[in-house]
């Protein structure tokens, strides 16, 4: 029983644990971290991770949302990996930290759209 519960406990992560945490590309590039993420009232689900990176001293940040589902995480890195080019990040969805979109049914299908993703909810 130890045995399995050792092997299991590190399925779970706290949220102050996932902010900060560096996302990386396949081939190796930093993209930012995760300033932080997107939760369903409802259902409780992740919807998404908001990428962040730019600014300085943390003002005039971008932040990205990406879909949750799309993030993996890389025991080596230390960090979530994504199957996503910069340039192709660049052109994604994204905001500064005073213009926050209402992250309603409109925005969201418009960011899964993006990353070819059908909007599940």
């Amino acid at each position: 029983m130890a045995e399995m519960m050792s092997a299991h406990r590190h399925d779970l992560i706290a949220s102050d644990r996932v902010e900060g945490t560096a996302v990386y590309n396949r081939q190796g590039d930093r993209l930012g971290k995760i300033s932080h993420f997107m939760v369903d009232k409802r259902s409780g689900h992740v919807r998404y991770a908001l990428l962040s990176f730019g600014g300085f001293l943390g003002m005039g940040n971008e932040h990205y949302p990406l879909p949750w589902s799309m993030l993996a995480y890389d025991m080596d890195k230390g960090g979530y990996v994504i199957e996503l080019a910069k340039e192709v990040l660049e052109q994604a969805p994204h905001y500064l930290d005073e213009d926050r979109p209402a992250f309603d049914d409109a925005y969201g299908r418009n960011v899964y759209q993006y990353y070819g993703l059908i909007y599940p909810w």
